[in-house]
């Protein structure tokens, strides 16, 4: 089934499968597919963020359970408090599924990895279809939200017919106020046609 996305500013995408279908103004593209489903998203559509630090935010960090919230708190755990848990392929694979799931509630859609050497972690990343090749150590600050990394932000290419249906929108006025407040203002993550993340 075809789907237009658009956003405040009469953007629009329409997702067919795993694939864009067709890409430009509302009205047009309505008029050309006039039997799609159309989802009206508040702020803009953006062609989704790159995490750089993969490797850091999933095979060197925890992503606490809920239920630990209350022992362990809600940011990922590193370094000495890291070392402190023990830890097995079960609960390595289940804190990089949570770590990806906040990611991508930050509008992202690849993350940018060297090898990784943790089985449970390399298989969760690989489910999920962000992955990205990288080389080297990014520098800067490990984040969820890139824009708190301290490294220029990087998007994914602009989405147009026939490119991977993958990308996200926020809930800000314009590019500039994105850079203002940041990634949580995700309101909708879309990976290859599929809507991954939708805020509450």
């Amino acid at each position: 089934m075809l789907t237009i996305h658009t956003d405040s500013r009469g953007h629009a995408l329409a997702a067919k499968g795993e694939w864009i279908a067709d890409a430009g103004p509302l009205d047009e593209l309505v008029a050309a597919h006039p039997r799609a489903r159309v989802r009206e998203w508040p702020g803009i559509l953006t062609s989704g963020l790159i995490n750089l630090h993969g490797n850091e935010l999933l095979e060197e960090a925890y992503h606490p359970d809920p239920r630990e919230a209350d022992e362990l708190g809600t940011e990922p755990l590193t370094g000495d408090a890291l070392a402190a848990l023990v830890m097995d392929d079960a609960r390595w694979g289940a804190s990089a599924r949570r770590g990806l799931q906040r990611m991508l509630a930050h509008g992202t859609v690849r993350v940018a990895c060297e090898e990784l050497s943790n089985r449970a972690v390399r298989d969760a990343l690989h489910r999920s279809g962000l992955a990205m090749g990288r080389l080297g150590r990014p520098g800067g600050t490990p984040a969820l939200d890139p824009y708190a990394s301290g490294l220029p932000v990087e998007f994914t290419q602009p989405r147009e017919r026939h490119s991977s249906a993958r990308f996200a929108v926020f809930d800000v006025r314009d590019e500039a106020e994105l850079a203002e407040r940041g990634a949580g203002t995700c309101v909708a993550t879309v990976v290859s046609g599929r809507l991954v993340y939708r805020r509450r």
